[in-house]
């Protein structure tokens, strides 16, 4: 797939121009086209359908038809010319023009809805938003969307659409897709609502969860088991470890996102699997930057690094596959299509992304450096209260990635702005030239329209604290307030039984949130639903007046988990305490894992929020943090004690023994005499002979010269 126009392959884009003009007035060479080097026909076109093709190749390879050559290479100029045309009108500078217009996507935003109608001029496109947040935090999010018409993917002639992951896709039977990579812990009380709503965000660890076509339950367990494993050797994870007792089928809390018809709903399947031990590193960076366009080499991708990824507070990967269809209007319903979301949030640090890479150990900054409160009443030149870490916050990208950004991706569609970057408008951001700037009329985010070909940098300076008051509202956009607060722990003590308590909080002074509660534990964690306790503000109250729902599934062992999926109500400014207890299962010492006195994972549990009676909020979501699960642990050390116990006492007894049958005893006045004088004999007698045989081996040497 080509991405970058060489320079001697612009006599061949004003070839494609004239043909394009051509086009226009003639259908056949429009229908003669080749949209992209990848959509080749199938195998069966060039052996049964046309067997002229196939002379046609044997005569060129063998050389017996030259005009037939020089047919197949006009032909093949012809086709790179409509190839490269557009993608130099996309790379040159007039495309700018048209750049006027308010950006089509930003993380203010709402993420576009599975009914939204792509046009087929957008069929991929790239954007980067960044958000400053509190506590010297920057949220980075990466966004990357294509698509591909349902008869091209069917066929199999792939565009935009990874062809790896398409035809696994195909294999599978899988209607929609949504793979989450996750790690570390979204902090909502400083941070605010979480990127995207929720919606892209997965447990700690991998999150797996699809559509499957299949008429019964055990196709659609044999269909999971193949897609599990092929996604495992396409991401490098453990993906093949979700087994039954890691998969669940939820029944309120998932809905699709894509528009599948209605015949087809009764056959469609939905399984979710977690792997919440599974760490997440480079090697599952890597295979997620080949499904994109640009391979990551140029474009925002580029700036996709694992040292700086994976070194962030909180980091999660989403792919996102599902199917879209157009709206139906006067002229007609157009074409329905798959498409692709890779996104990519992360939380940075700032002083430590900051930090040279030559001495990254963190010191103590001089006192002239220090970020001081000057407004408390003891401040002075020996004393130093510190300031928020919002307030004079200033970077660069080069210091938080490492690197510029490089031109923009070829393929991307050049009326969607690359970078974003949500700040007030009395912030000074300072650019790269050749770039365009649009503010957003709110007056709290700008995006820019980058040079094709250029290097993009971005410096965000201190703010100057001469003039008007200097606080963290100056500087920073306020993030929206989460619908739901949410963490959960383990309680009580023992190896023996145990508790799980959940406090989920609504900040909300005037409107109740009506969300699903959805536990998946393993099998060794035996809940007792009749303990199950709602509480609100600390006192117990009806429990049908918060839980209006409930779906149990309960564990089998060593054969499937517990699944608990609650419908929860909470009235405005309160706090549910969701309670329960537990049984320790004892493991065979087989299924415990090498570090088993580090705890077993126990997945996050799930939260879908449906939308407010006011229906002014989109339905959204979120994680709590997994937990560790202490069980009791045997001492695995024991054994390699017994045996070296063991070992010692037969060593001790079988010497004895052994000694005592086959050494031969004796007196010692009944043994031969041993004096001085006669070891200093036998002493002499043996220097001798060595002196005697190394002087004969002299003189025979000597005699030979």
């Amino acid at each position: 797939m080509p991405f970058l126009v060489p320079p001697e392959l612009h006599c061949l884009a004003r070839r494609g121009e004239e043909l394009a003009q051509l086009s226009s007035t003639s259908p056949d060479l429009e229908q003669s086209k080749l949209s992209h080097p990848n959509e080749t026909p199938p195998l069966s076109e060039f052996t049964s359908k046309n067997p002229a093709n196939r002379k046609r190749g044997r005569a060129s390879i063998n050389g017996r038809t030259t005009a037939t050559m020089r047919f197949s290479i006009s032909r093949l100029l012809t086709a790179a010319s409509i190839i490269f045309t557009p993608l130099l009108l996309q790379s040159s500078p007039v495309s700018a023009s048209s750049s006027s217009q308010e950006p089509a996507l930003s993380q203010s935003s709402q993420p576009a809805s599975a009914s939204t109608v792509i046009s087929s001029d957008s069929e991929y496109h790239e954007q980067l938003v960044l958000r400053p947040l509190p506590q010297s935090a920057l949220l980075a999010s990466f966004n990357f969307r294509s698509n591909i018409s349902v008869s091209a993917f069917e066929a199999q002639n792939f565009r935009f659409f990874p062809r790896s992951l398409g035809q696994i896709l195909q294999y599978a039977g899988t209607r929609e897709l949504h793979l989450r990579f996750a790690l570390g812990r979204w902090d909502a009380e400083s941070w605010g609502s979480r990127p995207w709503d929720g919606a892209r965000e997965g447990g700690t660890g991998v999150e797996l969860w699809a559509w499957l076509d299949a008429e019964t339950d055990e196709e659609a367990d044999q269909k999971w088991l193949i897609l599990t494993n092929a996604l495992s050797g396409l991401f490098c994870a453990s993906l093949n470890f979700i087994d039954g007792t890691r998969t669940t089928r939820p029944v309120m809390s998932f809905q699709p996102e894509g528009d599948h018809p209605n015949s087809t709903i009764a056959n469609t399947h939905l399984l979710h699997g977690t792997l919440p031990h599974e760490v997440v590193c480079t090697e599952n960076l890597t295979p997620f930057l080949k499904l994109l366009p640009c391979k990551g080499k140029t474009g925002i991708s580029s700036l996709l690094n694992g040292h700086k990824l994976f070194d962030a507070t909180w980091q999660s990967m989403a792919i996102d596959v599902r199917p879209v269809c157009p709206r139906e209007t006067e002229e007609g319903r157009g074409e329905c299509v798959l498409e692709i979301e890779q996104t990519i949030d992360m939380v940075l640090d700032v002083d430590r992304s900051k930090r040279p890479r030559g001495n990254p150990i963190p010191r103590p900054p001089p006192a002239q450096d220090l970020k001081c409160d000057p407004s408390k009443e003891y401040d002075s030149d020996n004393a130093c209260f510190p300031a928020d870490y919002a307030l004079g916050q200033d970077w660069s990208l080069t210091q938080i990635f490492g690197k510029t950004l490089k031109g923009t991706c070829p393929l991307t569609d050049p009326n969607i702005p690359p970078v974003c970057i949500q700040v007030p408008n009395s912030r000074h951001i300072f650019t790269s030239l050749g770039n365009k700037e649009v503010k957003d009329p709110s007056g709290n985010s700008r995006c820019y329209y980058l040079d094709p070909e250029g290097s993009f940098e971005m410096v965000l300076p201190p703010m100057s604290k001469d003039g008007a008051q200097h606080t963290a509202e100056s500087e920073l956009v306020k993030g929206e307030t989460p619908l739901l607060y949410a963490e959960r722990s383990f309680m009580g003590h023992g190896q023996e039984r145990g508790g799980v308590q959940a406090i989920l909080r609504n900040p909300s002074w005037d409107t109740e949130v009506e969300f699903v509660y959805m536990e998946s534990l393993p099998w060794f964690m035996r809940v007792y639903l009749h303990t199950l306790e709602a509480r609100i503000n600390g006192q117990k109250t009806s429990y049908d007046s918060v839980v209006k729902e409930i779906y149990y599934r309960p564990a089998v062992d060593r054969a499937r988990g517990t699944q608990l999926e609650l419908r929860m109500v909470i009235p405005p400014a309160s706090t549910v305490f969701l309670t329960y207890d537990f049984e320790k299962s004892i493991l065979r010492y087989t299924e415990y894992p090498p570090d088993a006195n580090r705890g077993f994972d126990v997945a996050a549990s799930i939260i879908t929020i449906r939308s407010p009676s006011n229906g002014k909020r989109v339905p959204a979501g979120m994680r709590t943090t997994s937990l560790l699960l202490n069980l009791p642990t045997p001492d695995f050390s024991m054994p390699y004690n017994v045996i070296i116990f063991t070992s010692t006492a037969i060593a001790l007894a079988f010497g004895g023994m052994f000694n005592i049958l086959v050494r031969r005893f004796v007196a010692a006045d009944e043994g031969p005499e041993v004096s001085v004088k006669r070891m200093r004999n036998k002493a002499v007698a043996l220097g001798r002979k060595v002196a005697a045989k190394f002087g004969r081996g002299g003189k025979e040497e000597g005699k030979k010269e």
